[in-house]
């Protein structure tokens, strides 16, 4: 079965650190681009840091500097370390995985990317 479960959200005070994982079963991460994608209440569903296969990363302004997303294939996982959290990273983040055939960049700002896989998403809460 093919599978991809995030782990690690939870609530956070502002200025605090979370690391969100994203594990895959059923099939192999190697050759997948994975994209992190956060929903804020009452918004839409949007890329916020994206690997490639070949470990080349891209962050969306929001976030840049403060995340960081990276890959361990031999634990078929990804992973988003978060940083400086504020309120405005409140949140359900989502993993999705893809077909490693867009550059980085347009996988996480081209809206009209498909992924292969989603995960069911973790919660994160920033607040005080």
């Amino acid at each position: 079965q093919v599978q991809l479960v995030e782990s690690g959200g939870g609530l956070v005070q502002p200025g605090g650190s979370l690391r969100l994982s994203c594990a895959a079963s059923g099939f192999s991460l190697d050759y997948y681009a994975v994209g992190w994608f956060r929903q804020a209440p009452g918004k839409e569903r949007k890329a916020i840091s994206c690997i490639n296969s070949e470990g080349s990363t891209y962050d969306a302004d929001s976030v840049k500097a403060r995340f960081t997303i990276s890959r361990d294939n031999a634990k078929n996982t990804v992973y988003l370390e978060m940083n400086s959290l504020n309120s405005e990273d409140t949140g359900i983040y989502y993993c999705a995985a893809m077909a490693d055939i867009w550059t980085v960049q347009e996988m996480c700002v081209n809206t009209a990317v498909v992924y292969d896989y989603w995960g069911q998403g973790t919660q994160v809460t920033v607040s005080s």
